[in-house]
């Protein structure tokens, strides 16, 4: 998250209770994104920037764009950024939520990073592994990158394991240059 996360946090924060007393975490999430993807557009993102452009007519654009995929507590939300000048907060305050929402389900995302496309099988097995190491369930985003030379990167939120050759090697200049 950005520097701007001490302004995102009490919005997300207030918008996870509201979601937990509506039982709606995944509803919110769904909105959240999409507010953070229309918000966080470069042209409105310019209008929002743009002295001469009436905040009720951002908010009409918005609301528009969202259309039925916000209720009426979302389309709240776009009013009170728009008019507290805070529609550049939005993909922050989205992630922050998505974040406290991945908290209480028990989540983690764990990218992989392999030098080659890993099977299905692999897959699965390594997502058992690292839900056994991690004790919650993993959502596994995978990524080849042959400059690895061989092995993984795996990194989970702050934990990182770096078994790949290409680490390997450069620990071994390291301690040859030493």
């Amino acid at each position: 998250m950005s520097a701007q996360s001490n302004i995102a946090r009490p919005y997300a924060q207030a918008l996870f209770e509201l979601a937990q007393e509506q039982d709606d975490l995944a509803g919110w999430d769904e909105q959240l994104r999409l507010l953070a993807m229309v918000m966080g557009d470069a042209a409105v993102l310019d209008l929002a920037s743009n002295p001469h452009v009436p905040a009720d007519q951002l908010i009409a654009l918005v609301l528009d764009v969202g259309g039925d995929r916000l209720g009426p507590e979302g389309k709240n939300l776009v009013r009170l950024l728009v008019k507290n000048g805070r529609v550049a907060d939005m993909a922050d305050i989205a992630e922050a939520y998505a974040e406290r929402k991945a908290e209480a389900e028990r989540v983690i995302t764990a990218r992989v990073i392999t030098t080659a496309a890993m099977g299905d099988g692999q897959r699965e097995q390594f997502a058992r592994a690292l839900q056994e190491k991690l004790g919650r369930r993993v959502d596994l985003e995978f990524e080849v990158d042959e400059a690895l030379i061989g092995g993984a990167v795996i990194r989970a939120g702050d934990w990182v394991v770096d078994g790949s050759v290409k680490a390997q090697l450069e620990q071994l200049v390291g301690a040859i240059g030493s």
